[in-house]
């Protein structure tokens, strides 16, 4: 029996599957942190045109990811289309290192980057369907493939800036192209194909009404507003730190650090009791979590309290990240990809909605409206989570 978990521990895919998912964070998290500093600095864009590559670079995404989503979960195999977006994640990568003219970055770019951008959910639904087809615990296995992608955003943002401001974009953007490759052989190397199974009648007919069942339509919303949330929070606290508290900018990255690295446990343990709890009180437990963060957010602010508040916030994200996912996916059953795709673009869509929000309020009326309309959201999210059944 010892000798026969050693050997499910050790299973070769699964490593691969964790060590993928942690360096295509990695690569991810070396170039978003640093793009608004490389547009104004590298490219000399004003405010306004790195706000509006956001945008576009957020609604391309959802566009592409959409219809490449589609596609997988009917035709063609889903581990050639993850090599196909990691070959395009390096000629955008390599694009952003050797390129500095907008209109470029903002077209061709935008388009490579979008479909690079599905590499995440299609490696996620690739995991699922292996899972499946193993008999291998799901929910655990997704929550430590998420844990890996937190560990990446610990050690990402920092390299990031170390690269850039040490030794120039043109080395940052090179890094993540190298790291892709490699994340490019070991796929092909040991990621499985993982033969798609005939769907049942009851199966093809919830494929053809996913959008129209009530639940996703409502658990698509509720996202949507948590990381509309969750996305004002990491726009504007470093501004509201330093502008509004008078608080050193170090104490920003100190608590997006801390919050980072508290996600992973959350995460582990989320995956480890969610069998008995089901996901759906999971989930509310922890958008009661994000209410109570953004509430004290407004009624605490001093360095220790702000310090002991990323305690909520890792519970917020560090379970919704994980298990709203694969709440998603069941609630569409036969269709991970399609499932997984539709929860990263709330992602997506919370994005645009979040840097609009952020930028209307804290200029016009001031940084705590942001927190009061977060809170306002975080509310909305949880009574609207409140009506969507446990699948």
């Amino acid at each position: 029996m010892k000798s026969l978990l050693t050997r499910r521990r050790l299973n070769p895919v699964y490593l691969t599957f964790m060590l993928v998912t942690f360096l295509v964070g990695v690569a991810g998290a070396l170039q978003a942190p640093t793009l608004s500093l490389f547009l104004a600095r590298e490219v000399d864009v004003r405010p306004f045109w790195v706000g509006l590559f956001y945008t576009i670079n957020a609604i391309a995404g959802i566009t592409v990811s959409l219809l490449l989503a589609k596609r997988s979960d009917t035709t063609g195999d889903r581990r050639k289309l993850i090599m196909f977006c990691c070959v395009m994640a390096v000629g955008n990568a390599l694009l952003f290192a050797w390129n500095r003219d907008y209109l470029t970055l903002i077209t061709v770019g935008v388009m490579l980057s979008a479909l690079a951008s599905v590499s995440m959910p299609q490696l996620f639904a690739l995991a699922r369907e292996y899972a499946d087809s193993s008999a291998r615990e799901v929910v655990m296995f997704s929550s430590v493939m998420r844990a890996q992608l937190s560990l990446a955003w610990v050690i990402g943002p920092p390299l990031s800036f170390a690269l850039a401001l040490n030794y120039g974009f043109t080395t940052m953007f090179l890094v993540a192209a190298a790291i892709f490759v490699l994340c490019l052989l070991l796929i092909a190397a040991a990621l499985p194909s993982v033969p798609r199974t005939a769907p049942s009648p009851d199966v093809i007919v919830t494929q053809a009404s996913a959008w129209r069942n009530r639940d996703v339509r409502l658990l698509f919303l509720a996202s949507v507003m948590m990381w509309t949330c969750n996305t004002m929070y990491i726009i504007d606290m470093p501004l509201y730190i330093t502008s509004v508290l008078q608080l050193p900018e170090s104490l920003a990255g100190l608590l997006m650090g801390t919050a980072a690295g508290l996600e992973i446990p959350v995460m582990l343990l989320a995956g480890y009791y969610v069998k008995r709890t089901g996901k759906r009180k999971m989930s509310l437990f922890a958008v009661g979590c994000g209410v109570l963060f953004y509430l004290g957010l407004m009624l605490f602010q001093g360095r220790t309290a702000l310090m002991i508040l990323q305690l909520f916030n890792a519970v917020f994200i560090g379970i919704i990240a994980g298990i709203g996912m694969l709440w998603f996916q069941d609630l569409m059953p036969g269709r991970a990809g399609a499932a997984t795709t539709l929860f990263t673009n709330s992602i997506s869509t919370g994005v645009i909605l979040a840097g609009l929000l952020q930028g209307v309020l804290a200029e016009n009326i001031g940084h705590h409206a942001v927190y009061w309309l977060a809170f306002g959201l975080a509310s909305g999210a949880f009574l609207l989570s409140l009506k969507i059944k446990d699948a």
